[in-house]
């Protein structure tokens, strides 16, 4: 879906990592995939059953949403979040006994999507905004995302620290202390204006506090 929605923008930017802008690919070929699996999609996330299925679905919506109109607006973080934030609740929802996810892990997961959204965009914001792209990271400026992105994946583990039950154990606290390390160094250290050191730092980060969402798993319910 993405790759169809910016054939033209990915072709002016000559993004060779996409196979549709190389000409390796229609645009319309990519199209049809996509609505292929889109239609496949309702019958196999409806598998997991009703609920957790229509949480999957709006997962999926709030990603075609982004890809063909909200990217373009300030509203560009909304799809992450929703998206990234509903994930628990295909998860607690498909179990034998369903029920709501946690609060913490709703919030981190949509912390998690929003900083996922600012990495995204780090990398190649001046190419989207040349082609037209004007979402909230773009907006902000590459300054402004090269600090906010590691801050929402810090709240993220901060929210999984502090919100789970118990305490956590060590490798919940060795996973937080080196996701603080990991952005800040990334963050603070000298790099040029389109250095990948705060992105990978991000990417990393996110890593971490995936891993800290796994380890608190059995109490998301």
């Amino acid at each position: 879906c993405n790759d169809a929605a910016d054939a033209q923008r990915d072709t002016v930017c000559e993004r060779r990592d996409k196979p549709v802008a190389t000409g390796e690919l229609s645009p319309r070929a990519a199209a049809v995939a996509a609505g292929t699996a889109l239609t496949l999609c309702v019958p196999l996330s409806l598998l997991s059953g009703a609920a957790a299925g229509a949480a999957h679905l709006g997962m999926v919506a709030a990603g075609w949403a982004y890809n063909l109109r909200l990217k373009h607006t300030v509203l560009s973080p909304l799809p992450y979040a929703t998206a990234f934030g509903a994930l628990p609740a295909f998860v607690t929802l498909g179990l034998p006994t369903p029920s709501w996810p946690a609060w913490w892990a709703v919030t981190s997961g949509a912390l998690l999507g929003v900083g996922a959204h600012l990495v995204n965009v780090l990398p190649d914001i001046e190419d989207d905004l040349a082609t037209g792209v004007r979402g909230a990271p773009h907006r902000l400026g590459r300054p402004a995302c090269r600090w906010l992105a590691p801050f929402a994946m810090l709240t993220a583990v901060g929210v999984l620290v502090a919100g789970a039950p118990g305490t956590g154990g060590i490798p919940e606290r060795v996973l937080a202390t080196a996701a603080v390390i990991v952005a800040v160094a990334g963050t603070t250290l000298p790099s040029g204006a389109r250095s990948r050191w705060p992105f990978r730092a991000a990417i990393v980060v996110s890593g971490m506090a995936v891993s800290l969402l796994l380890l608190r798993g059995s109490d998301m319910a």
